[in-house]
């Protein structure tokens, strides 16, 4: 066996590596929201994703072999199925509202697809936001600290491949942040970000990407304003990467990807990585709250109308 062959890349033990492979796609995430909005049959989640049916197909196995959905017939006679999401599926909701909230917040299409939330419980339009569990306080990346958990460590890197999705979404509802959190490597540079990863060559041991890879989204990343790349204090000569506001708002989304893989994906020795929130010392734990009356938001408690803005 040749050393190339025989090289095994080791990339950072992280519930949100664990999350990507399942999660961690645009196609995935274009079904994902298909399915918030109502679609439950093949033939819809073609229709509002735009995926080719051997995408949809596909995915949906894995959703299904994954245990995030169940497949279950609703006409016995032609034996056709619908999807169902299972508790683990519903567990990515507060995914899904964090999503939503950036691509309001940083969205600069011409025209977009809007959605208005009405909170039933008390019945007023939301705007769901990230919160702490234990303090009810907005969850900022300045007030958490990063530190090992008792699963800390380093596994070997295996990455399913992927094709990239190049295309824009056909659904509009959450066209920028599926562009980058659909992409796996872009998702694990942020992870290194957030955790005060910020130089390349730590970036690069960090992930476990490949070379060309990491600068490539870096580049993308930067275009798109989320990062931004600066001198390192006391030498000229070394760039470290920095994120913008429109990259720290990324936040609430890393920390909903973390706290589902801790809870459906864990590893035997318990969570990688621990966040502390300092304005409670509590560990953290997200809470998307409902802006009008500070309650959780559940998904079987809102509703939700579609419109059309221009900008």
């Amino acid at each position: 066996m040749s050393k190339a062959s025989s090289k095994v890349k080791l990339i950072r033990s992280c519930s949100i590596w664990r999350a990507l492979e399942i999660v961690g796609d645009t196609p995935t995430l274009l079904i994902l929201e298909s399915y918030w909005l109502g679609a439950r049959r093949f033939d819809e989640f073609c229709k509002e994703t735009g995926l080719l049916k051997t995408v949809v197909s596909d995915r949906l196995k894995r959703l299904v072999s994954n245990e995030c959905m169940i497949k279950v017939a609703y006409s016995d006679n032609l034996k056709r199925f619908e999807y169902r999401g299972t508790e683990k599926f519903v567990a990515l909701f507060p995914l899904a509202l964090a999503m939503l909230n950036w691509e309001r917040k940083w969205s600069e299409k011409p025209d977009a697809l809007s959605v208005e939330l009405t909170h039933k419980k008390c019945g007023q339009l939301s705007e769901p936001e990230a919160t702490c569990k234990a303090c009810h306080a907005l969850i900022r990346p300045e007030d958490v600290i990063w530190s090992e958990g008792p699963g800390a460590g380093f596994n070997e890197s295996m990455y399913r491949r992927r094709r990239r999705q190049t295309a824009r979404p056909v659904n509009r509802l959450l066209d920028d942040v599926v562009r980058i959190i659909g992409d796996r490597w872009a998702t694990l540079i942020l992870r290194s970000l957030f955790s005060g990863v910020s130089q390349f060559q730590e970036i690069l041991t960090d992930t476990a990407i490949a070379t060309n890879i990491l600068s490539a989204r870096l580049s993308e990343l930067s275009d798109a304003a989320v990062i931004c790349s600066q001198a390192v204090p006391g030498d000229s000569r070394r760039i470290e990467y920095r994120l913008t506001d429109k990259g720290l708002s990324l936040f609430p989304i890393i920390v909903a990807l973390m706290a589902w893989g801790d809870e459906w994906l864990p590893t035997p020795n318990g969570a990688p990585q621990i966040l502390t929130h300092q304005l409670c010392e509590h560990p953290l734990k997200i809470k998307m709250a409902c802006s009008a009356c500070r309650e959780q938001v559940h998904p079987q408690d809102t509703v939700y109308k579609l419109t059309l803005l221009e900008k």
